[in-house]
């Protein structure tokens, strides 16, 4: 999706690119979990807001941009352990906003000293956790934050996601997300490869050894590069 038009002289890291469907595979997330996320939800009579700021739509559509993908990516490591409620998780951000003043904490290199153990302790408070509850929300943010790249003013330039099921911060790192390579399609690590064009190849019948050799990666990065684009597609379409 090109949208950088309608957005010249905005950084790159804000510009509308994942649409809410895709970014959703990207983060391993239900993508009704992640329109929550962003757009907020109607509960009991109210207006739930979302927690992540949108830069706009795309006509009619959700889109995020990589800075939200950040976002995302940093707080679904919460949600694939902890069952944490949305307001909770909007008033422990709030909460950490006011004492680092941190326009957009999870994006800023501040909140990887004092911003989680603020977060956590916090949110700890609002949803009653236990110790060991605490300590793994703690752990996942901080490996969550491990596969962020970030460049000389502290703020995100490239993504590494989760690769499949795997959620721990020693996973391996072969799909990047980098918004400055692909128009931010994920790409294999090292490489302007995009996974879509090997997956595209792999559907076409071509074999895994083939396109290592071609591309001139190891096998368990072309494995990585159709996992990334096996998308559930196929089981969330």
């Amino acid at each position: 999706m090109r949208t950088l038009r309608p957005y010249r002289g905005l950084d790159r890291r804000d510009v509308p690119a994942y649409p809410l469907r895709e970014a959703a595979h990207y983060l391993r997330l239900p993508p009704t979990t992640l329109r929550q996320w962003v757009c907020g939800r109607n509960v009991a009579g109210r207006r739930d807001p979302g927690v992540i700021e949108l830069p706009g739509k795309v006509g009619r559509s959700v889109v995020l941009s990589f800075n939200n993908l950040v976002e995302c990516h940093i707080l679904a490591s919460l949600r694939r352990e902890h069952d944490v409620p949305l307001r909770s998780i909007r008033a422990a951000l709030r909460y950490v906003r006011k004492e680092l003043g941190l326009q957009r904490p999870l994006l800023q290199q501040q909140f990887e000293t004092d911003g989680v153990d603020l977060f956590v302790d916090h949110l700890d408070l609002l949803v009653n956790a236990s110790k060991e509850g605490q300590l793994g929300a703690r752990a996942l943010l901080s490996g969550a934050l491990r596969r962020v790249e970030r460049g000389a003013d502290g703020l995100p330039i490239k993504l590494y996601p989760f690769p499949g099921s795997q959620s721990g911060a020693d996973a391996p790192r072969h799909i990047v997300v980098d918004p400055a390579v692909s128009f931010g399609r994920p790409v294999i690590v090292g490489t302007g490869v995009p996974t879509q064009e090997v997956a595209a190849r792999l559907r076409a019948g071509e074999g895994v050894r083939e396109l290592a050799d071609d591309f001139g990666v190891s096998e368990a990065q072309i494995v990585a590069a159709m996992v990334c684009e096996i998308r559930d597609r196929d089981a969330a379409a």
